[in-house]
């Protein structure tokens, strides 16, 4: 199938498919006699396999070794695991990450006439303050340059 057909098939852009080839994220591809790309099963299922891996957030660097050690012939499962450990953790992290400020919205949502209210109440008092604070600063200043 040429690079439009793979493209529609796999959901990638036609772009980021010679992004793909270029990067040896997926190996070279092959060539019609008028120079087309013919992409086959190999590729697509290399294609779907870099899409899911950045999917989980894997940088191009982590997925061009991994990669580079599935092609290797020697066996490199321990890392290749390894990596896959490394993106996991990352992963992880930014799931809790994540749901630290769902869990700090609920709180928010759960609790807003208790204490969002009171709070912006709060900060508007603060506001209030600096402002007077500023037009004092702003009145002696003037006060200042009217007296030279």
């Amino acid at each position: 199938m040429n690079i439009k057909e793979a493209s529609e098939k796999t959901g990638v852009s036609s772009a980021a498919i010679r992004y793909y080839e270029k990067e040896s994220l997926i190996p070279p591809i092959d060539r019609t006699e008028v120079g087309n790309r013919d992409i086959d099963a190999r590729i697509i299922r290399r294609i779907k396999f870099v899409t899911q891996m950045r999917a989980a957030g894997m940088s191009i660097e982590n997925l061009r070794r991994y990669i580079e050690l599935f092609d290797a012939q020697e066996d490199n499962t321990k890392e290749q695991k390894a990596l896959l450990q490394e993106q996991l953790a990352v992963m992880e992290e930014k799931r809790d990450d994540l749901q630290a400020a769902i869990d700090h919205l609920n709180y928010k949502l759960n609790h807003f006439y208790d204490h969002m209210q009171e709070t912006e109440e709060e900060l508007r008092e603060l506001e209030k303050q600096h402002a007077a604070k500023v037009d004092r600063e702003s009145d002696a200043k003037n006060d200042e340059t009217d007296i030279h």
